[in-house]
């Protein structure tokens, strides 16, 4: 079949992009070589389609299907959505994706070579020939470009050359394309992608999520849609979420299981109903732990996996809770948090959870039951203080703590919220040793980054407290605001505040915050403190100030969250920030990357990245040894997602 024909095919609905196709990922180097292998005549695979009847094919996009049998693409997308933009200049119907990617594509009639426009590089060379430009005018635009290169003397001898590289320009799309058809009644959407993966094994295969997704967008179309419109209201709270974290909710409340082949036998009613009442309940969720434990932003969210089971039992119950039963269920939600329950094999453990809440009685009972069967001990030592970076696994603890016990901002005397009004006032970490001075004393980075040097303040006081050490500045604001030091669990002991005693203030503030961390615990179990205790693991109190990376400062994580929202700006999925590299087997953290893209930039088509700021050897050898491509410069990174992922070399 010739290209032009597939293009026409496109344009009349006859061949379409199945529904559980992803989106358009090509970068502009795919792009380029592309053209430079048709320009060439050199091979550049067929397509394989599924012939089926229109009216019951799961489709993309919002262009209608034509009557009878229709052909969806299995694989040839990339290529054939890359040539549909170019020769009609636009994207098809069912385009996902970055249009850039193939816009503005030039030939060099001298060199025979493609190359995206670039002004400098381009503008008053009449040899730059805009393909779109000329595939759009066909043999009209090839006599037009003809003519006016004849008109210019030092060109006229080369013509009939240049006229016989645009002959071959357009003689592209009359390139004939094998077409491999998948039919028959047998040929089901489970068969059909068992086919689709088998043949892109090299490149992405589809998930669970998205399959399910695939099969509820076949009857109910604009679910896709819809779902992306949930998870962008919650990122303007700052609540980042993907697909298939909101699918995981939507497949809990209808059929009470984590595994997402449980949603395939559900109608578009369901779904729609099932979504309305996930979205609700997690919106119930979002302000229970904002508003009751403090964690209101995406940075501090650990354990959002157990958002599901949350979400489960809320419906279970009609959203409505007494304050003992939500302070319980938010104590089952912190403790999963903090002791990684989610960090392994994630969908093992929801089920096991969502498991416990089925049945007669107490199902929160059952559920706590289990948190402390599988970890032991939930109460908090010194020692899980221990570690430090903002990527602690206590990291976000630290922060509830604040925000539970409204700690108070040195400076003001005001409790701390995030909300707080003003540049001035926005919560910033502060070291409560200087890293300068720690540094001076020749302190390695984890101690002088350690979680009991961080506390909370307005970015007014840490102005005022600038470089001084506590002995100096402790005794100011004590004197301004009594109880304001011991709101941020600072030892009172002033021997402490001297550097030369630096360890020991460490370790006596690690007693203060476990100690304040066991009585907020106790507090949301409003007395039934009895599922605090427990065996201790020998080894669950491990060395956490040697685990490896972590963002150590919060100038570095505005870095990286600019960084990202840049990523997010090009079209492309948010980094995780900071994300937990843990063992898949027990679910042990082994170390903290700043930003991290574990599936890839583009999600199967790319290597896992990461990017790692400032760094030691053994961090990145960890990464590149579980397959990361790590990057240590913002700008290195910049250069690659530009060039290699979009391949746009003028947009960096």
């Amino acid at each position: 079949m010739k290209i032009s024909t597939v293009l026409d095919h496109i344009d009349s609905g006859h061949m379409a992009l199945p529904e559980f196709q992803r989106g358009y990922v090509w970068n502009r180097d795919q792009v380029r070589g592309l053209l430079d292998s048709l320009y060439r005549k050199h091979p550049i695979g067929g397509l394989l389609v599924w012939a089926t009847e229109s009216k019951s094919a799961m489709h993309r996009g919002d262009g209608p299907l034509a009557a009878g049998v229709v052909k969806l693409l299995l694989d040839g997308q990339q290529r054939m959505t890359s040539l549909y933009g170019i020769v009609r200049g636009k994207p098809p119907k069912f385009f996902d994706g970055n249009a850039q990617t193939f816009t503005g594509l030039r030939f060099h009639l001298e060199t025979e070579t493609f190359s995206f426009y670039q002004p400098l590089k381009m503008q008053g060379d009449p040899l730059w020939i805009d393909l779109t430009e000329l595939m759009r005018k066909g043999t009209g635009g090839l006599g037009e470009m003809v003519t006016n290169l004849s008109q210019i003397p030092a060109l006229a001898p080369k013509v009939g050359e240049y006229v016989g590289r645009l002959s071959r320009l357009l003689g592209i799309v009359d390139i004939d394309l094998h077409v491999e058809e998948v039919t028959g009644a047998d040929k089901s959407i489970d068969v059909v992608v068992d086919i689709f993966n088998r043949v892109n094994s090299g490149g992405t295969k589809l998930s669970k999520g998205d399959l399910a997704l695939a099969k509820i967008c076949a009857d109910w179309p604009e679910a896709r849609d819809t779902m992306k419109h949930s998870l962008k209201g919650w990122a303007t709270h700052g609540y980042h979420f993907n697909l298939d974290w909101l699918l995981r909710s939507v497949n809990t409340v209808l059929t009470g299981e984590a595994k997402f082949q449980f949603l395939h036998n559900k109608t578009a009613e369901e779904i729609q109903d099932g979504l309305k009442r996930a979205t609700k309940r997690i919106d119930t969720c979002l302000n229970l732990i904002g508003g009751r434990l403090g964690l209101d932003h995406d940075q501090v969210l650990f354990g959002r996996f157990g958002i599901p089971v949350m979400v489960r039992y809320l419906d279970q119950r009609n959203g409505s809770l007494d304050a003992q039963t939500r302070d319980k269920l938010l104590f089952w939600f912190v403790q999963s948090g903090m002791w990684g329950r989610f960090s392994g094999s994630t969908e093992s453990y929801i089920d096991q959870d969502l498991a416990a809440l089925e049945g007669d009685g107490d199902a929160l009972k059952r559920l706590l039951e289990q948190l402390r069967l599988w970890h032991g001990s939930l109460r908090a030592d010194p020692g899980h203080f221990g570690g430090w970076s903002l990527g602690a696994r206590f990291y976000p603890v630290l922060y509830l703590l604040t925000r539970m016990g409204e700690a108070k901002d040195w400076g003001t005397g005001l409790p701390l919220k995030s909300s707080l009004l003003g540049v001035m006032s926005k919560l910033e970490v502060h070291h409560i040793f200087p890293k300068a001075q720690l540094y001076k004393h020749k302190h390695k980075r984890p101690e002088v980054n350690a979680l009991a040097n961080f506390c909370f303040q307005t970015k007014e006081t840490n102005l005022e407290i600038s470089n001084r050490l506590p002995e100096e500045y402790f005794p100011v604001f004590e004197e301004r605001h009594p109880g304001g030091l011991a709101s941020q669990w600072i030892p009172m002991d002033p021997g402490l505040w001297k550097i030369k005693n630096y360890h020991d203030f460490l370790a006596a503030r690690r007693d203060l915050l476990a100690a304040e961390t066991n009585r907020r615990m106790e507090e949301l179990l409003h007395g039934d403190t009895h599922w605090l205790e427990g065996i201790r693991k020998p080894e669950e109190v491990t060395a956490s100030a040697d685990l490896m990376g972590g963002i150590s400062s919060e100038e570095e994580e505005a870095e990286l969250i600019a960084l990202n929202d840049w990523v997010e700006a090009k079209g492309l999925p948010r980094g995780q920030m900071p994300f937990e590299f843990t063992d898949p087997a027990t679910g042990n953290q082994q170390a903290v990357f700043d930003l991290a893209w574990p599936e890839g930039l583009q999600e199967g088509f790319s290597q896992p990245v990461a990017v790692l700021l400032n760094e030691g050897t053994e961090t990145l050898a960890l990464a590149s040894s579980a397959g990361f491509r790590c990057f240590t410069d913002r700008d290195i990174f910049r250069a690659y997602l530009i060039k290699e992922v979009l391949g746009d070399a003028q947009s960096a």
